[in-house]
């Protein structure tokens, strides 16, 4: 079943769009982290953008009336000379028709002289970012655009549910551990037909939790070719700030990032009241990692059938969890401001989004940025909570997929919110891989060299 979070590439991080890949070859080769030549994707839009000068003379002329003598000689079926470096270079013309034909004999036709072509545009270096969750397994690979931003050029989501079962078991299920296997081997196959010139494959709560994660992934490097890394909570939550660095606006003070997860809820607090450093991330002053996340929370209340003392129930547990937060004071001289704000990257602030634009298919385009205020999240949870689960799958923008989660994402969002008041949260339908990508491309030194020419 395809996840909607496809991820990427909105315009502030980069234009999304996928491009076809090849057939792969006959045996799949480990994938991990590598560098090499890199594959120039075809674009129809900068298609015109590769024409030389010289076709671009040969279209357009250098005024009116050059346009108009150019006419008059192929009328009259002369050939037409054009002079490169090489020497004279004869381009002929079309033939000329009976009706054409001449009546007299024309006058001599001076040379005239080629823009000098441009040199061939340098090959765009490939990046890649692949985030398996307790939940989803996404990919995306883009190239650099503009400065600090990035073009999509394809991606991939499934939801695998890989952390199914492991909040009782303490272990990776078989089927579960079979699902996400496969979308793997969708994602090593991706990877394989294109160059890719860096790459950073992670792993996330499910992995670092279950008995068998490291086993499980000796199993993806075997059968999918990939070799993936189990990343920290720390890592996980500058990687979720480095991701949404685009939608913090200049005149912000303070932020508090969230990226409730399948298994577990990273929080960093950001402080951006001294002066603003091109990375989010360095401004973090505090951070969590809750080992909660919209699948744990789910399976230990239920999910399907949520009645209200439920839901308060989940609320509860996730605000303790909170209370224990040593830093949760260390954006206090900010929170009062009007330039303070929540900024939520995960399943469940995307998905009340969709509900609260009341979208027909969920639209990342829409999506992506939005920002809503207090009483719109008010109105959103308060509607999701009364709806049953039927109502929850028959809803475009949640689904069979995330009907018997959405409201444990909802329970996490109003105990952050209840420790970090707002009157404005920006939704982000982006995260682990877009960090990922930017952290490859800001150390490899392609916007310092070639990103302000994209």
């Amino acid at each position: 079943m395809e996840d909607h979070d496809t991820g990427a590439g909105a315009s502030a991080v980069g234009m999304s769009g996928a491009s076809p890949t090849q057939p792969a070859g006959p045996h799949p080769a480990r994938f991990s982290r590598h560098a090499g030549a890199h594959q120039r994707h075809a674009d129809p839009r900068h298609a015109s953008q590769r024409q030389t000068g010289a076709s671009q003379a040969d279209q357009h002329g250098d005024q009116p009336k050059g346009k108009m003598r150019k006419r008059r000689k192929r009328k009259r079926g002369r050939k037409v000379f054009a002079r490169d470096e090489n020497g004279v270079v004869p381009q002929p013309a079309p033939a000329a028709t009976a009706a054409s034909q001449p009546r007299s004999a024309p006058s001599p036709v001076e040379p005239r002289l080629a823009a000098p072509q441009r040199p061939p545009q340098q090959e765009l270096p490939v990046f890649a970012a692949l985030d398996l969750g307790t939940n989803n397994c996404r990919l995306l690979v883009a190239v650099p655009g503009r400065h600090g931003q990035f073009r999509v050029i394809d991606a991939f989501s499934r939801i695998v549910r890989l952390g199914e079962g492991l909040t009782a078991s303490g272990r990776l299920s078989q089927a579960a551990m079979d699902r996400a296997v496969e979308a793997l081997k969708i994602c090593g196959e991706k990877l394989r037909n294109r160059k890719i010139r860096k790459a950073r494959l992670i792993a996330t709560e499910a992995c670092r939790s279950a008995a068998n994660g490291v086993e499980f992934l000796d199993r993806v490097e075997r059968e999918a070719g990939l070799k993936l890394e189990i990343i920290d909570r720390q890592t996980e939550a500058r990687l979720a700030v480095s991701g949404c660095g685009s939608l913090v606006e200049r005149d912000t003070q303070g932020v508090v990032l969230f990226d409730i997860g399948g298994g577990s809820s990273e929080i960093a607090l950001i402080d951006l009241t001294g002066r603003r450093s091109p990375r989010l991330a360095n401004h973090i002053v505090s951070w969590t990692s809750l080992p909660v996340g919209v699948v744990s929370l789910a399976e230990r209340f239920g999910g399907r059938t949520v009645t209200r003392e439920t839901f308060a129930a989940m609320v509860d547990d996730v605000a303790a969890r909170l209370k224990a937060f040593d830093g949760r004071d260390r954006l206090a001289h900010v929170l009062a401001s009007p330039n303070f704000h929540l900024l939520g990257t995960s399943g469940t602030v995307t998905t009340l989004a969709g509900v609260h634009l009341d979208l027909d298919r969920y639209d990342r385009r829409r999506v992506d940025g939005l920002w809503m205020d207090r009483d719109s999240v008010d109105r959103m949870i308060e509607r999701l909570i009364g709806w049953d689960f039927q109502q929850r799958c028959a809803n475009p923008c949640i689904g069979a997929d995330r009907a018997d989660l959405v409201l444990a994402g909802c329970a996490i969002l109003e105990a952050i919110r209840g420790v970090w008041p707002s009157e404005r949260l920006r939704v982000a339908d982006r995260g682990l891989r877009e960090g990922i990508l930017s952290e490859l491309m800001a150390d490899d030194g392609v916007w310092r060299n070639h990103g302000r020419r994209a």
